[in-house]
């Protein structure tokens, strides 16, 4: 996938500067041609010298030298390679980058470059949680730069939390994921992610713990592969996922017509959490607290979106895929959805108290169809995103033969 590719690695700054050098072995291993550029910050963690000798190739580190200007202009440089790879991408680096500067070659060819760039940043953990450094990475995002970590650990400076520089193979297959055949291409798919909430009163919902990650994390891979994506989402803290149709919804009513609205799709994908009940009348005003009486809430169903979907004569989407938030005998409850709902699969997984699943960076998946049942191990949500698509791809070509 990577023979032949050229690839500039941009070096910046910071103690994790070392890991670059296992990035750029593993890059010339899969036949990958590596042009380096360092910062001068960088000069003090790494040395040129080995960054060049890993990559065979002369390292570029001067924005207004006349050798290097004469063999290739730093415009051309910043054009001719298929992918730039920014680690580690310090806060500096990021803030320069978000900022456009453009006072050194690094941050030169990230300005004036018309090719994909992906970044890992690496930093203490409170320099990654700053309000500044937080708005910079999201300026950068909206201008399509994609970031792969940070990841979190321990770190140089002895404190824990998220900053660490993701591992070379998790870059590695970020890049190679840049490069991955797009075989969705011309195919619509419809995402509904997140959490709904419905009212009780002007300030108080019936709600859930879902973060909107694993949906968030399908539609990234599916615009990857190539699909127009329809992105449904109830209310989170992130970031859209790039590249998507984004249509924000708060209650099962909204999303359920957002659904209906965006269809005919070839596929859909329902990771959202979405609330079996709400109130059948709504409060107008926030509702007082009374002594020796509490509130009764008269309850009904919510609208089934994943069945009134999978249930469709017209217009149904080819692949129908649910999730399936359980609890307890999670296989059985899986299997019991399936043939309730009428979908082609359904992914269970755990929420139980400890699982850490919903608003957590990982997840643990059963996935079910009709004639097979595969359980996957632990891992991050972008990693089972990868594994759902692809299975979505495959189911595509048994569809299509």
């Amino acid at each position: 996938m990577l023979a032949g590719k050229k690839v500039l690695v941009i070096i910046t700054g910071g103690i994790a500067a070392y890991k670059s050098l296992e990035l750029v072995r593993k890059l010339k291993e899969k036949g990958a041609k590596v042009i380096p550029v360092m910062t001068k910050a960088a000069e003090n963690f790494v040395t040129p010298m080995s960054v060049s000798a890993l990559s065979q190739e002369k390292v570029y580190n001067e924005l207004f030298d006349l050798t290097d200007e004469a063999e290739m202009g730093h415009i051309e440089l910043s054009r001719s390679s298929d992918l730039i790879v920014v680690v580690p991408a310090s806060a500096d680096f990021i803030a320069k980058t978000a900022t456009g500067q453009a006072n050194d070659l690094a941050s030169t060819l990230i300005l004036a470059t018309d090719t994909k760039v992906l970044m890992a940043p690496a930093m203490n953990v409170r320099m990654w949680e700053n309000p500044l450094t937080q708005k910079n990475i999201k300026i950068l995002y909206k201008n399509g730069i994609k970031f792969v970590g940070p990841n979190e650990g321990e770190m140089a400076c002895g404190e824990f939390g998220f900053g660490r520089l993701a591992e070379a193979d998790e870059i590695l297959k970020e890049i190679e994921g840049n490069f991955r055949d797009k075989k969705l291409k011309g195919r619509h798919f419809l995402v509904t992610s997140g959490p709904t909430i419905e009212p009780i009163d002007p300030v108080r919902f019936i709600g859930n713990r879902s973060s909107g990650l694993q949906g968030g994390a399908i539609a990234s891979e599916l615009v990857e592969s190539g699909a127009e994506v329809t992105f449904i989402t109830g209310p989170v803290h992130l970031d859209p996922p790039h590249g998507s149709n984004i249509i924000r919804v708060e209650t099962a009513d909204e999303m359920y017509d957002a659904v209906h609205s965006s269809l005919p799709a070839d596929a859909a994908v329902f990771t959202a959490a979405v609330a079996d009940w709400k109130i059948k009348k709504t409060a107008q005003q926030k509702l007082k607290k009374q002594t020796g009486n509490l509130p009764a809430f008269d309850l009904t169903k919510n609208k089934d979106i994943l069945a009134s979907v999978s249930k469709l004569k017209k217009n149904r989407p080819k692949i129908v895929m649910g999730f399936a938030a359980e609890t307890e005998n999670i296989l059985e409850n899986a299997k019991s959805k399936l043939m309730k709902k009428g979908c082609d699969f359904i992914v269970a997984n755990d929420v139980s108290l400890g699982s850490k699943t919903m608003g957590g960076n990982e997840n643990i998946a059963i996935i079910v169809s009709e004639n097979h049942v595969e359980t996957l191990p632990k891992m991050s949500k972008r990693a089972l995103a990868k594994i759902l698509v692809e299975k979505i791809s495959q189911s595509f070509e048994e569809v299509d033969v």
